[in-house]
């Protein structure tokens, strides 16, 4: 008999297996990325200016940015707790991919090296983590 679980109840669920490593950390990569956007999205305007060098006016576009990391940071922990490699390894992917896009946004003018430089730094290196951790469990 198939047991019946609500959404929630679905969704907050305990994976059955041990997570390994790379799971684990996934997730809290996840957990670092909504703290980063939920602090980005809610933070006041002149910690965000201050920060970040952005003029008044893109202080939206900021809080705009905040709300799609923390998005990321959610599936981030919840593809965490499936265990599949593959969605761990496909983090290293797209991570690696950032500083060469953000890279492209910023040599053609349209945002402010310090508005994308901690992503641009910090992505490569936590994909780089995430690689390790896989190699050395296999």
């Amino acid at each position: 008999m198939s047991e019946s679980r609500g959404f929630f109840a679905t969704l907050l669920a305990t994976p059955e297996a041990p997570l390994s490593k790379l799971s684990r950390y996934t997730f809290w990569n996840g957990v670092l990325y909504v703290a980063v956007g939920a602090a980005m999205y809610a933070g006041p305007a002149s910690i965000l200016i201050a920060a970040t060098g952005t003029p008044v006016d893109q202080v939206g576009t900021l809080r705009v940015i905040g709300m799609a990391v923390a998005f990321i940071g959610w599936f981030y922990m919840m593809g965490a707790r499936t265990g599949a490699a593959s969605f761990g390894l496909a983090t290293v992917v797209d991570r690696l991919l950032v500083p060469f896009l953000l890279g492209g946004l910023v040599l053609s003018g349209q945002v402010m090296a310090s508005q994308i430089a901690g992503f641009a730094i910090l992505d490569p290196i936590l994909a780089l983590g995430a690689l390790f951790i896989w190699r050395s469990e296999r």
